[in-house]
Formats: structure tokens, sequence, C-alpha cells
């Protein structure tokens, strides 16, 4: 905390965002043509860390539909094969909007590191969509670090919020 302010400060907040993430997680990771060349690296940088990995594609820069992709990525969270997914497409646009439309996904584009932690202590993401036209390596360490360090918190105003997203999703989809 910044002395005597009673806020946190933002050295704090990226502290309390990269604690944690020595918990080894079974993850799923896919891009299109567009995130191919950041895929690479993520992926070397997850299995660096220790954590399980399933590449669902795409495998080269050959243009792909980033929605073919987002399927495969949600099938493996969906199932319990993976407990959290990463989508890389040029903007991370798409691939959220891909992501969002699977219930049971929670997809959220993240170009910092606050909105990373934020989307899974708040509102239970399991789905992370970056970027690859936007963001580097260094960058996308650092989101990685705060999205995987991150729990949904147990506080019952966002477990709440989240069980009405829940609703909205069974309501929309009968």
């Amino acid at each position: 905390m910044a002395i005597g302010t009673g806020r946190l400060d933002r050295r704090t907040l990226l502290v309390g965002a990269l604690a944690g993430t020595e918990r080894k997680m079974k993850l799923v990771i896919g891009s299109d043509h567009a995130g191919f060349p950041l895929k690479g690296p993520v992926m070397e940088l997850l299995r660096s860390w220790g954590h399980g990995l399933k590449d669902c594609g795409c495998f080269s820069t050959d243009p792909v539909d980033f929605p073919d992709i987002a399927k495969l990525v949600c099938a493996e969270i969906k199932s319990g094969r993976a407990e959290r997914g990463i989508l890389v497409c040029g903007t991370g646009i798409g691939a959220t909007i891909a992501g969002n439309k699977i219930r049971g996904i929670r997809a959220a584009l993240c170009h910092d590191t606050y909105s990373a932690h934020q989307s899974v202590e708040h509102d239970d993401v399991n789905l992370l969509c970056m970027g690859g036209w936007i963001i580097g390596i260094k960058l996308a360490e650092e989101i990685l670090r705060a999205f995987l360090g991150a729990k949904f918190s147990t506080s019952e105003e966002f477990r709440r919020r989240v069980r009405k997203l829940e609703q909205m999703e069974s309501d929309l989809n009968r």
C-alpha cells in the first residue's frame, strides 16, 4: 500500500498479480495466421514455466479462419482437459468475439497486466486473448504471468455477477 493513502499502489498490484504463478496448469493455445508469430515464443515461455500445453493450431502463416481455431481451443476448456486457454490473432478482437460465442467460455482481450489479472479475479475469465500485431513477447510474458497467477475471488459480489452471466447464457441459448 502507498503509505498513508489506504490505496494499493501500482507496484503492489503488479506484485500481487504475479504471485502464485508457480502453480502449474493444463493450458491450451491457438492462433490464426496473424497470431502465429507470437504463439511460438508464448508456447516456449509457458513450457519453460512448467505448464502442460496443447496446441490447437494454426501451424504456419498460411491463412486460416480464427473461429475454427477458437472452437478447438474452447472445446479443450469446456471438456476440462485444459484449465485455461490462450488465443492469439492479429488484434485479439476476433478471437475474443469467437470465444465469447461459446457457452461456458469467458474470454477477455488483454493488452495490459491489470486487465489480465482483474478479468480472472472479478469475472472468472478462462480464455485470454491477445493481439500479435499489438503487443510483443515481453508484454505478453507479463500479461501471461498476471493471467495465470490470478484466482477467481471468493467475494460474493463477484460470484453473484458471474452466476448472472451464466444465467444470461442459459436464457439466450434455449
